[in-house]
């Protein structure tokens, strides 16, 4: 009789959660570079790529410090008022973590760090549920960027294909995917396929801290909208 999975054990490690002796190291290791760093940026990204990132922060290693993950967390290092920054002016800081965002500390000249931030942008392919930035339309006739053996792949893509004398064979116009709108599983496999790549992995800086000023760059954005925040 096969053994119920009611009785197999379980691993519980692989599952825990990050406590609070995860967040206090957090906490500590911001508090102690934002006494190291000359200067705190707050940033934001979109189509964010993990090994992209890891590439750009291991350029930056020798003078800079990345932090990404619970704004919160991010928010209880920095003081979340001016009662209880660790910084003058740091609270200011703290306001602008929302989303997707994460804290950049360094030592680099700022002409410097915003000539980096603002050119850096990687392409990858969009995953399901981004927005297509394009249409793309499959006109009718043969495929010949894909091998015999893909048509049954391709036909559960929706595509309405088959095979002609062994070359694939769209049997009428096929639209990949709509401008603006969001991309299904199947248009995502379809242009990772057709090698087309739709998401921009970017960076924008939001605001910079030093201790003589505070900065913000994000159009819309004055330093009363901070202060109410």
């Amino acid at each position: 009789m096969p053994k119920s999975k009611r009785d197999r054990p379980i691993t519980l490690s692989k599952t825990k959660k990050k406590g609070k002796e995860h967040k206090e190291s957090i906490v500590n290791s911001i508090r102690d570079a934002a006494e190291k760093y000359s200067s705190i940026y707050v940033f934001s990204f979109e189509n964010m790529r993990n090994l992209k990132f890891k590439e750009f922060r291991e350029q930056l290693k020798t003078t800079s410090r990345f932090f990404l993950g619970s704004n919160k967390v991010m928010q209880v290092a920095l003081g979340r008022s001016a009662s209880d920054e660790i910084r003058v002016g740091l609270h200011k800081v703290s306001k602008l973590l929302r989303g997707d965002s994460g804290l950049f500390l360094t030592n680099m000249p700022r002409e410097e760090v915003e000539s980096l931030f603002n050119k850096y942008e990687d392409y990858d392919f969009a995953r399901t549920g981004s927005t297509a930035s394009e249409k793309v339309e499959l006109l009718e006739g043969p495929l010949e960027q894909f091998t015999h053996e893909m048509e049954p792949f391709l036909r559960k893509q929706g595509m309405p294909v088959r095979l002609n004398k062994g070359v694939v064979e769209l049997i009428s116009d096929f639209v990949v995917c709509e401008e603006g709108k969001p991309l299904s599983p199947e248009s995502a496999r379809i242009l990772r396929l057709l090698g087309m790549k739709m998401a921009t992995f970017k960076l924008h800086l939001i605001c910079r801290w030093s201790p003589e000023d505070f900065e913000l760059y994000k159009d819309g954005l004055d330093e009363s909208d901070v202060e109410s925040a």
